[in-house]
């Protein structure tokens, strides 16, 4: 087992934990759709973690299985944002853009910060270590585009369609995740059998 590897694995997850919190209160607070989206990628990020560190010791078998649910996993947010999004086009309100910056720039370094963690490993442990880097690596993206959807919100649109925007595209990129890890999670099924 490697010990650095579940370490590393933990110190995500908590990460994760901690910032889902304090971006759903952004969220919920400015009414932001991209936030409220990257706020509960957070929390399934922290609960796919979770599940990678109780996963590693288990076989390639019983890894493939779980790197199949954590790609159904993926599209939670993706759901979740749709949803929010939804809401929004009925009461198109803009987020408070200084606040929507401010939080995505926290989440821009909490998720850089994992990314760097994770990426050493992406390449071993399977679909499992390769799901934790991709989230952070998308997550890390995301967070550039909500950095831009308040700038723009501030100084060039007033308007909520950068946040719905964004918002959305999250949504798509956490569906493309899914897909390259029930890919590879797939292939490894295949290879154990």
């Amino acid at each position: 087992m490697n010990l650095p590897l579940r370490r590393i694995v933990l110190i995500v997850a908590l990460l994760n934990l901690a910032y889902f919190g304090i971006e759903f209160a952004v969220a919920f607070t400015i009414g932001s759709v991209s936030l409220f989206a990257d706020s509960v990628d957070f929390l399934e990020d922290a609960s796919v973690n979770l599940l990678i560190l109780l996963a590693l010791g288990w076989s390639l078998r019983a890894r493939a299985k779980v790197g199949m649910a954590l790609a159904l996993i993926l599209l939670v947010p993706g759901l979740a944002t749709l949803w929010t999004a939804w809401q929004k086009f009925n009461i198109p309100v803009p987020p408070q853009p200084i606040a929507l910056t401010l939080a995505g720039l926290g989440a821009l370094a909490v998720n850089l910060s994992c990314a760097w963690m994770l990426a050493a490993y992406r390449h071993h442990g399977g679909s499992l270590t390769k799901a934790a880097f991709l989230s952070a690596r998308n997550d890390a993206i995301a967070n550039i585009a909500i950095i831009a959807a308040g700038l723009v919100t501030a100084l060039l649109w007033r308007s909520a369609w950068p946040d719905l925007v964004v918002g959305l595209g999250i949504a798509a990129m956490n569906a493309d995740a899914a897909r390259e890890v029930w890919q590879a999670a797939r292939e490894e099924h295949r290879a154990e059998a």
